[in-house]
């Protein structure tokens, strides 16, 4: 079977501003077609990292290509490629809708037929076809933001960057934009997304980038971290019968490191120092008299991966 199509691809990007190291030494990539989650605190370097990719600010080292073009040296190739929605957006707020989305389509070169049907197109992918003619101004900030991912959307790009998209949103607008997402991917789009709001990027995305503080702490697919590939691995007991003394019986076993009781039931949390399977841990566990009911491989959640993989403090 063929390699995966990469979409972006960053090797060893560092960028500074002034003494402030924004990025250091960062590698990821993001394969053509998938919901690519990118997470981290504030200051970690999302922002700068984004703005790297679609060629608004030079790496200070490193490369980066976005479909195997450079974004130094063929960054007019990538720009034709991509669509990018920053976080803190300008929207010409006395045009209307239409209008807002005939100007960039004639900014990308599009004819005036083309102009019609591709903003025909896009107000219907995100359900805004009965804005056409309402003014900016007056639309609430879910609504402005719908516009401003069919801004994106207008010439069409293989690749959206989208930092922050659900900033603001209330619960509804954010379901109904995370729906919008699915739907570009279904349709073959490449979708990178910065977001805060894990819950909603650990249901939508088939993989995840995490930095913290400039550097990259993990970067692969939903599975992989969730299984804790990059943390010592954990596994998930289910006893047949209440024990009282469970918890202290599965901490005497060779190799746990950590016994953590779940839910109201007799259910462990048991992590272990060596990714090498669970047989050892499960002989160990009935060699200690216990009664197991289940046994599984534990799952880290994004949130729990999030908080494993970054750092407490103010950036």
């Amino acid at each position: 079977m063929p390699d995966r199509l990469v979409a972006i691809d960053v090797q060893h990007l560092s960028h500074s501003f002034g003494e402030h190291r924004a990025l250091v030494d960062v590698n990821f990539q993001v394969h053509a077609g998938s919901l690519h989650g990118f997470v981290g605190p504030n200051g970690a370097g999302k922002t700068t990292t984004l703005k790297v990719i679609c060629t608004l600010l030079k790496p200070d080292r490193g490369r980066v290509r976005v479909f195997s073009h450079n974004v130094v040296a063929d960054a007019r190739a990538v720009r034709k490629r991509i669509g990018f929605m920053p976080d803190h957006f300008s929207m010409y707020r006395q045009m209307t809708v239409g209008e807002y989305l005939d100007f960039f389509g004639a900014a990308y070169g599009l004819s005036t037929a083309d102009r019609n049907r591709v903003i025909n197109d896009v107000l219907v992918l995100t359900d805004m076809e009965g804005r056409r003619d309402h003014l900016i101004s007056g639309l609430s900030r879910g609504m402005q933001q719908r516009v401003s991912l069919a801004r994106v959307l207008v010439n069409d790009p293989d690749l959206l960057l989208l930092d922050e998209p659900a900033s603001g949103l209330d619960p509804r607008a954010r379901i109904e934009l995370m729906e919008i997402l699915r739907e570009l991917r279904r349709m073959g789009k490449t979708v990178f997304i910065s977001s805060h709001i894990l819950s909603e990027l650990a249901e939508l995305c088939d993989s995840v980038t995490i930095i913290d503080r400039g550097t990259i702490k993990f970067s692969g697919s939903m599975d992989e971290l969730a299984l804790g590939a990059d943390a010592h691995p954990t596994w998930v007991l289910l006893l047949a019968t209440p024990d009282d003394s469970a918890a202290e019986r599965l901490r005497a076993i060779a190799g746990v490191l950590e016994v953590l009781p779940r839910n109201d039931r007799p259910e462990y949390r048991i992590t272990v120092e060596t990714n090498n399977g669970g047989n050892a841990l499960l002989k160990g566990i009935l060699d200690a008299g216990l009664a197991v009911a289940a046994f599984s491989a534990g799952r880290r959640h994004l949130n729990e991966a999030f908080l494993d993989l970054t750092e407490q403090g103010v950036r």
